[in-house]
């Protein structure tokens, strides 16, 4: 089946927090692409829908098996069923780890630049954010991990838990199973919780896929595995995610923290939504992937043929372009309020995700391929009134 990656669906005045912007302005900022869901799925919607009555719900086995096979086919990693837990969303559920297996004044480790909402998570409950921050290599726009300093803060009597991206936004990068398991060793031999955000696990574009942090149950019983249909299907709006915790202690723990918090119960469509994104979105999410690394050339060959000044770090997953502004400012905010005040392009300034994140840009570029060319198009103009302005 082919399915439609061209059509552009009006979604202004519809609540999407993205089109919530002016009306010559074009969002190319949070993660949501600008791609309907499956059809398969938006069948399923429909089905629920029709029974016309909208009771409790709560997860069952088919729910439970669907999220476990897919880990099996997509990418051949094995889950018990009894390993997985029913969650509204990855970040709420994050909190609701931090607080029931952490502490008020904790030191919680991060590798930035990373997402934004980590640092909220922790913040907001009373912990500290400690940085491991990532190695950038800009000869080559690449980020290494820092194992050294990684060690020292994780040895910290303080430090109680380590929030991993993986693949990591914004960078793109999918880390290595060998990665995964030198931060997992060093995590238990320092008695620190290693969370996993996998959100992005299935958006893997280049390169081996990734390695699921739950893949090493057998040697660890300090690892916590959070993902979530709601990027690869753009079905974040239906609040559905999976906790995966192979040590039944843990597990016991955690599944605590999000019953005391309420967000252990799905809504009307999270479920079905669910099983049929995971059983019947296997072709859907294979074109998706073709069109993403269509749109990723499409990027690469505008700005070096336009822009020789911007490099892209190399980008192995996501749909989440990273950026490096350093020849034109290092004050992306300030590049990124005059892009969209001069063009109306809305990018992510990097500074949000800390580290080195004032010498990046972050572009989604999830959109049908007439939209992407607009905002290159607006992305060159922005750039370059900004270094005629200077």
């Amino acid at each position: 089946m082919t399915y439609d990656f061209k059509s552009i669906t009006n979604r202004r005045q519809t609540n999407s927090i993205k089109w919530q912007i002016g009306e010559s302005e074009l969002p190319m900022w949070i993660a949501d692409m600008d791609f309907k869901t499956a059809p398969e799925i938006i069948e399923a919607l429909h089905q629920k829908i029709e029974l016309g009555i909208f009771g409790y719900e709560a997860p069952n086995s088919e729910y439970f098996e669907a999220v476990s096979h897919w880990y099996q086919s997509e990418h051949h990693t094995t889950s018990k069923t009894d390993w997985l837990l029913f969650t509204t969303g990855v970040i709420p559920a994050l909190s609701a780890i931090i607080r029931q297996v952490s502490h008020v004044g904790d030191n919680i480790v991060v590798q930035t630049p990373v997402y934004n909402m980590f640092f909220n998570s922790i913040e907001n409950n009373g912990r500290h954010v400690v940085t491991n921050e990532l190695i950038y290599q800009p000869e080559t726009g690449n980020y290494k991990l820092d194992f050294t300093d990684l060690e020292s803060k994780l040895a910290d009597p303080l430090t109680t838990m380590m929030i991993l991206c993986n693949p990591h936004n914004p960078i793109g990068k999918v880390w290595t199973k060998d990665d995964l398991r030198q931060i997992a060793t060093l995590c238990q031999e320092h008695h620190v919780i290693l969370v996993s955000d996998e959100i992005h696990g299935d958006l893997v574009l280049n390169g081996p896929d990734y390695t699921p942090l739950f893949a090493l149950a057998a040697d660890f019983s300090n690892t916590i595995t959070l993902v979530s249909p709601s990027k690869t299907f753009n079905i974040a709006a239906i609040h559905a995610a999976t906790v995966i915790v192979p040590d039944q202690i843990l597990r016991q723990q955690v599944a605590r923290g999000l019953n005391i918090t309420g967000l252990a119960k799905p809504n009307l469509l999270a479920i079905p939504g669910t099983i049929a994104a995971y059983t019947q979105g296997h072709e859907w999410l294979k074109e998706l992937k073709q069109q993403l690394r269509k749109n990723q050339n499409t990027v690469q060959e505008f700005i070096t043929q336009n822009l020789p000044q911007i490099t892209i770090t190399p980008t192995k997953a996501t749909y989440l372009l990273w950026l490096d502004c350093r020849q034109i400012t290092n004050n992306s905010q300030q590049l990124a309020e005059f892009i969209r005040q001069e063009t109306g392009l809305i990018l992510n300034a990097g500074d949000i995700y800390r580290g080195n994140g004032h010498d990046f840009l972050r572009m989604n570029i999830a959109c049908p391929p007439s939209l992407l060319q607009d905002g290159l198009k607006r992305f060159r103009q922005g750039i370059q009134d900004f270094q005629n302005q200077a």
